[in-house]
């Protein structure tokens, strides 16, 4: 990168500031459109870099844990304003679905109760298990290409099914993608697909009661468990889901199932990325300071991996081992998010109305490729509002 001269860092870092809160604020649909709009704004618009510089960035995400578009714009930054462009960038990218997660926290903690924000829910909640089902759809066709990654993603299914640690299923499937190449000369050509963008379920607000599952959260756990899985999240943004639903759900009972979904669904509908959803979940935990212990777990370690692997990354994208063993990852994190899913939709569809929204909005999310998947989501809710109604 060529240096930048004391007066040129400081305006650097002011328009990487502007550029990035902008985004942050507008971007949503998820890490597609995401990384769209960044390659729009950054390469067409204000020329920081090049369009082969960008497919670089973008294939280096792929290579480390967290989240894509969030570790592209770290990368963005750093190109443009050196280390303090890599914080300036990815922070102001964060901060404002931050503060619109945790409006949207205390309000659900506040007024979750309420009539019309179940029957928000009611009609959200299957809408988003349609958008997640279209999603691994998309995922699978890009990361699933061979027989033998099949049987990867089937291995990974019938693990989680019985109970393995979702970072034991990642590693084997890992292990069993390497173990396969070896024997298969001609996949060493094969592009990984791991890391596809962060994925789009635009949906959801608001709140619903709250169980008093999370008194017992302390701060450093908390820390801890998001650290965690910023540090080992492969693959797409809903995988997070097999890890909240293991620590949170499953391990230390801190909330219930149907707040995990409705968590989701609060990070879906706001801008930027959705692993915001530790910000809320933070937040029925401990209060605003959960939120930001939550949030600083989640995120420091993409802009960590991006620090430390910037100057790797080329090494490590022409190795062949390294490409192997994460498209091993990739398909088991998608084995991961269906099991996840199919395990939510219980939570979600619980008569004939929420089954029949959900049968709908999956045929819309086939059939209108181009439709924001939020609008679909705001229709649900204001669906379940009338439906809670009228009774």
């Amino acid at each position: 990168m060529t240096p930048i001269s004391a007066a040129g860092a400081g305006s650097s870092l002011a328009e990487v500031a502007r550029a990035f809160l902008k985004l942050g604020t507008v971007a949503f649909g998820g890490p597609a459109t995401h990384i769209a709009m960044m390659n729009e704004e950054f390469v067409h618009r204000r020329s920081w870099l090049s369009q082969q510089e960008f497919l670089d960035y973008l294939s280096a995400t792929n290579f480390i844990p967290g989240p894509n578009s969030t570790e592209m714009a770290i990368h963005i930054g750093h190109r443009r304003a050196g280390w303090q462009g890599l914080i300036v960038a990815g922070s102001c990218f964060i901060l404002p679905a931050v503060i619109i997660v945790t409006v949207i926290a205390w309000a659900y903690v506040r007024f979750g109760k309420l009539p019309q924000a179940q029957g928000l829910l009611y009609g959200m909640k299957p809408v988003v298990i349609a958008v997640i089902v279209h999603a691994l759809w998309k995922l699978g066709r890009s990361a699933v290409k061979t027989a033998a990654l099949v049987a990867v993603a089937l291995l990974a299914v019938v693990l989680t099914a019985l109970g393995m640690n979702e970072l034991l299923v990642l590693v084997i499937g890992g292990l069993c993608a390497l173990l396969v190449s070896r024997g298969n000369v001609t996949d060493g050509h094969r592009q990984k697909a791991c890391g596809a963008p962060l994925l789009t379920l635009s949906p959801p607000a608001a709140g619903v009661a709250l169980a008093s599952t999370g008194a017992s959260a302390g701060l450093w756990p908390i820390f801890l468990i998001f650290a965690k899985i910023g540090s080992v999240l492969f693959g797409s943004g809903y995988v997070l889901l097999a890890f909240l639903r293991a620590d949170l759900v499953e391990r230390h009972h801190w909330l219930s199932q149907r707040q995990l979904l409705d968590a989701v669904a609060v990070g879906q509908v706001t801008p930027g990325p959705v692993f915001t959803t530790a910000t809320f979940i933070g937040y029925l935990l401990h209060d605003a300071a959960g939120g930001l212990v939550a949030t600083l777990g989640i995120f420091m370690p993409a802009f960590f991996f991006v620090a430390v692997s910037a100057p790797l990354l080329p090494r490590l994208r022409a190795s062949t081992t390294t490409r192997h063993f994460l498209d091993g990852i990739n398909v088991a994190s998608l084995a991961l998010m269906a099991v996840v899913t199919w395990q939510l939709s219980r939570s979600a569809l619980v008569d004939w109305p929420t089954s029949a929204l959900a049968a709908a909005n999956l045929f819309m999310v086939f059939r209108l490729k181009k439709l924001n998947s939020a609008w679909l989501v705001l229709a649900g809710g204001m669906f379940g509002i009338v439906k809670c109604a009228l009774g």
